[in-house]
């Protein structure tokens, strides 16, 4: 299938490694010039010579915290002046701790909405005027607990919801310039941070980690956890030209693991 992306540029947060190092590669797979962007320089110029030996397309790796508006700002002004464009904007940043409301106090709940909520509106509102050259894709990162709260995750269960309401509202306004706007939301899926809350859960319940990570794998109607790549797979497509009648979705890759309907 033709999807229409070689030549496109793209903003991937939080791709030096996990969910979104796999979006920013599929991305060049399928041509694109791709923006790279995390915290820790060493892995972003390892993930930028990864993605470059494999693809041949230009990659451009900038350090930028994701909860900083001033690194935004820079990120997408840099993206601009390299590129002349942008055409998809893929909003990613780690999730926040885990918890229970009596373990956060305000600077935490401050953190969580900077990091997972604000990243989004910030990078979106950046990069705006771009996308409206030729319209575009705004495509956001959150998780299943959008769809279905998840115990001792209050923090992503609640402010991950701000991102879901404010894209579909965007999705209605920006349609006449061509824009589309959906969320992606990852259930289990293999990665670090995934790993570590079952380790963390395994101590808290004076379990082997073995044991709690069968128990997840046999509580998905798949029997196993999903990989980086099956989040890039749909991103991808959403980024691409076949998928222009697909705004305002919520869409959960989890093996099928969320109950509820919608």
């Amino acid at each position: 299938m033709e999807l229409g992306l070689t030549g496109k540029v793209a903003i991937v947060g939080g791709s030096s490694r996990g969910i979104g190092k796999a979006i920013a590669l599929a991305l060049a797979q399928e041509g694109c010039d791709v923006v790279i962007c995390a915290r820790g320089e060493a892995d972003l110029k390892a993930t930028a010579g990864e993605i470059r030996s494999q693809t041949g397309t230009r990659v451009l790796p900038l350090v930028c915290d994701m909860s900083s508006y001033d690194d935004i700002q820079r990120l997408v002004h840099e993206t601009a002046d390299t590129f002349g464009r942008i055409d998809i904007v893929v909003n990613n940043a780690g999730g926040p701790p885990v918890g229970t409301f009596d373990d956060f106090a305000e600077e935490e709940w401050q953190k969580a909405v900077d990091q997972n909520f604000l990243s989004a509106v910030r990078t979106i509102r950046e990069a705006l005027p771009y996308l409206r050259r030729q319209g575009g894709r705004v495509i956001n990162i959150t998780s299943v607990t959008v769809k279905q709260p998840i115990d001792r995750l209050i923090l992503s269960n609640a402010v991950r919801l701000g991102v879901v309401g404010m894209a579909k509202t965007l999705s209605r306004e920006v349609a006449k310039d061509g824009i589309t706007v959906n969320n992606v939301c990852p259930g289990n899926i293999a990665t670090q941070r995934l790993l570590s809350l079952f380790e963390a859960r395994a101590q808290r319940e004076g379990r082997p980690f073995q044991e709690v990570l069968e128990e997840e794998k046999s509580g998905t109607p798949t029997g196993s956890l999903g990989e980086p790549a099956d989040i890039a797979a749909l991103v991808v497509f959403l980024a691409s030209e076949k998928a222009r009648y697909i705004s305002g979705a919520t869409i959960q890759v989890d093996g099928g693991s969320t109950t509820a309907v919608f």
